[in-house]
């Protein structure tokens, strides 16, 4: 059976990302640890997910992005909350985004990815990036996606081809396409605050609450708010 990499933090997008491959392919997920707040969360939801899935899986630890980080996902830095007024409010939006940005996170696990390709003979890397997300996260744009496939072209002995089945998708898009292929939503987390229940007010939830809201599907997350 032919081999791929998820990159599988957890969340919602990689989970429905990775569902659309698994039938075809045999998956291997790697999780990162940044020393995020949400790392335990989003290990448990990975396992989780993987074990429903059949996936094998990793752990990769990378404690020199935690230490050079600035962001609020792995500092003590508060991490925003927003309401649904401010996600399409690119300003506000773009401020929340400049909070929790993690320097070429992105980069970084696509090329650690790259090298667990090479190492298996995995002809494909498997990631959630998304429209919706590219509006503020450059490294989840269709432009990213198709220059790091260029660079695979001239700087790996193997065929690697990033698959981003969300890449010109909105949230509500995302869970659409969960449901096509039966992938477990309801185990995925998205929140940035690592806490058991979703927070429900930070950024990523707030996205998630209303990607289920608009696609008119159940939404079984459970919010503290």
């Amino acid at each position: 059976m032919k081999k791929a990499i998820a990159v599988l933090s957890g969340g919602l997008d990689c989970t429905v990302a990775s569902s659309v491959y698994a039938k075809d392919y045999e998956i291997h997920a790697i999780t990162f640890n940044y020393g995020q707040k949400a790392f335990k969360r989003e290990l448990k939801a990975s396992k989780e997910i993987c074990k429903k899935m059949g996936f094998s899986h990793s752990v990769i630890d990378l404690d020199w992005l935690a230490k050079i980080s600035t962001s609020s996902l792995n500092t003590s830095e508060d991490i925003p909350e927003v309401d649904f007024n401010d996600l399409d409010d690119l300003e506000k939006s773009s401020e929340s985004a400049s909070s929790v940005w993690v320097p070429a996170r992105n980069t970084v696990f696509t090329s650690i990815a790259a090298s667990y390709a090479e190492s298996i003979g995995a002809e494909i890397i498997i990631v959630g990036w998304d429209k919706e997300e590219a509006n503020t996260f450059p490294d989840n744009s269709k432009e990213f996606l198709e220059s790091f496939n260029e660079l695979f072209k001239v700087g790996s002995p193997i065929d690697i081809e990033i698959k981003a089945p969300a890449i010109d998708l909105d949230k509500d898009e995302i869970v659409k396409l969960g449901a096509e292929f039966n992938a477990p939503m309801e185990l995925s987390y998205s929140c940035y605050k690592g806490t058991e229940n979703h927070c429900g007010v930070c950024e990523s939830c707030m996205r998630r609450k209303r990607g289920f809201k608009k696609a008119g599907i159940e939404d079984l997350t459970i919010y503290t708010k």
